[in-house]
């Protein structure tokens, strides 16, 4: 495995995310922000951050499986929402954990959550981008 993910004893454990990951290969893949658009470039999950935010995971499956990677090889995940509270962020970890389950994987890598006041496009609501190793 390439990734092992740590929860330091010395740090605050949250139940979203794992602390630390450590990662041990010869590749690193860098995904660009993925939003939630389908294959045709269409927004899916209007005004939906649980829906869009499942998209979001689905492409990043997507784009590790072109080349030829996994969730496992996740090392970091930075999450972009829209004028992000709490509610939100509940919202998003529904979204996140239904692609999960989709995929029968966990993403439980270390993240990064910022609050924006807009992304690229309008009713874009969330946006993931990504950093894996690979062997």
């Amino acid at each position: 495995m390439t990734v092992t993910l740590v929860h330091p004893e010395k740090v605050n454990r949250v139940d979203v995310h794992h602390q630390v990951a450590v990662t041990q290969g010869s590749r690193t893949v860098y995904l660009a922000g993925q939003v939630s658009w389908d294959t045709e470039g269409n927004l899916v999950g209007r005004d939906d951050v649980a829906a869009q935010a499942e998209k979001c995971y689905l492409n990043i499956a997507a784009a590790l499986d072109a080349v030829g990677a996994t969730a496992a090889d996740l090392a970091k995940v930075t999450v972009y929402i829209v004028d992000l509270d709490e509610a939100k962020a509940e919202q998003f970890v529904i979204g996140r954990d239904r692609a999960a389950a989709t995929l029968g994987v966990e993403f439980q890598q270390p993240s990064t959550w910022i609050g924006v006041t807009s992304l690229a496009a309008p009713g874009y609501l969330v946006e993931v981008d990504a950093v894996a190793v690979l062997p």
